[in-house]
């Protein structure tokens, strides 16, 4: 008699059940837990927020979707300080609490510090603004995703643009470390390969506030151009004392991520018609970046800048890995990405199986007033084909 009672009332729960919405089932689905280390404080404290107010973009805006794979996106944020120690520090502790998918890191030098305890924290690593070559080739790691152009694709890029530049004689001056150092070294030898001139090198210290020695220099060499290859409060302290002191704009400047959007708007016009690299702009042509660039005016009644673009694609990366591999363990998420064919701000793209390299087109812009803003304007395209090959030294 009690089964002839009850089973009814299975068959109904069964119903109900299955009347459910998808999104309701997928409650009980484990949430991707993001672990936002980036630069609240520091010299690249700048850049770190517009990193953060884009990734946080991109969870919102997936959650109000639905989720990634119907499981609800959370995140907990630390501030790196710019420094790697600060950056390991924070890092590990988001990824011990739980929040191992990690984004975010502005220099190389954290960068470097994150992967190299990927495993040991249990944790995957998505790289948006780091160029380092070691981090794609001898410190190279399986859980370690570079979503930015790195100095190598730069590098190749400048290569070609020196070609094409009309200056015959040129000064470098970049900051003292690695990125700094590759860029200038590798610009002059591309000049030079030109025919060109490079008479004068000078790599400054991080943290200098005072470049009137560097500019007294620059005058004096009376060069045609000057390949810059600084970055964060550095750069807006340099241009803003080239400026005060005549150097521009009576000698051109040309910039390796010179003209990003924070500089330009720290900076009045003073690098309005500077020619350099960029890795992001709202133009790129295609579908993802202009739904993205349409949300994001939306909201903020603005294009996105550099930095944001960049970020909120690597947050894109991160969360089609977690689809692909239905699951949010890293070792998952990994393990799915080597290889992929991912629909990306920058059109059909491939996550380089041999490095986590995501090869990308690469563009030199101008800083123009579009729309009553100064900001980088795309004039030359560079197809991703032209990304060297994956360093040998690279083992994972």
């Amino acid at each position: 008699m009690f089964k002839m009672k009850t089973l009814p009332r299975a068959l109904a729960a069964l119903a109900l059940t299955a009347a459910l919405p998808l999104a309701a089932l997928a409650q009980g689905k484990e949430p991707v837990k993001v672990g936002l280390v980036s630069s609240k404080s520091g010299v690249f404290a700048q850049q770190g927020e517009e990193v953060i107010r884009a990734v946080q973009f991109a969870i919102d805006e997936a959650n109000a979707r639905g989720g990634v794979d119907g499981r609800k996106v959370e995140v907990q944020t630390g501030d790196d300080e710019g420094t790697p120690d600060a950056g390991r520090r924070v890092a590990e502790k988001l990824a011990r609490d739980g929040h191992n998918l990690l984004i975010g890191a502005i220099p190389s030098s954290i960068s470097l510090a994150l992967a190299q305890n990927l495993e040991r924290w249990d944790a995957a690593y998505f790289i948006v603004a780091s160029k380092s070559d070691k981090l794609t080739g001898d410190t190279c790691k399986a859980r370690s995703f570079r979503t930015n152009h790195s100095d190598a694709m730069d590098i190749a890029m400048i290569n070609e643009w020196a070609k094409g530049l009309k200056e015959k004689t040129f000064a470098v001056l970049a900051a003292d470390y690695v990125w700094g150092r590759d860029s200038g070294e590798s610009f002059k030898k591309a000049a030079e390969a030109s025919g060109k001139s490079v008479p004068l090198s000078l790599y400054v210290p991080m943290g200098t506030k005072d470049f009137s020695p560097y500019i007294a220099q620059l005058k004096a060499a009376n060069v045609d151009a000057i390949w810059v290859a600084e970055t964060g409060r550095d750069a807006i302290a340099f241009v803003k004392q080239a400026e005060e002191f005549g150097l521009i704009p009576k000698t051109k400047l040309i910039g390796h991520s010179l003209i990003q959007n924070f500089m330009i708007n720290a900076t009045g016009k003073a690098l309005e018609s500077t020619p350099g690299t960029t890795a992001y702009t709202a133009d790129i042509d295609s579908p993802r970046n202009k739904a993205f660039v349409a949300a994001w005016k939306a909201k903020f009644n603005r294009l996105p800048t550099d930095n944001e673009g960049q970020a909120y694609n690597g947050a894109q990366v991160m969360f089609d890995g977690v689809k692909k591999a239905g699951s949010v363990k890293p070792a998952d998420v990994s393990k799915a990405l080597r290889g992929a064919t991912l629909d990306t701000l920058y059109g059909n793209v491939t996550m380089r199986a041999a490095d986590n390299q995501l090869l990308l087109p690469n563009f030199v812009a101008r800083a123009k007033m579009v729309d009553g803003a100064l900001r980088p304007v795309i004039e030359q395209t560079f197809a991703a084909s032209l990304t060297p090959a994956a360093s040998p030294l690279c083992k994972m």
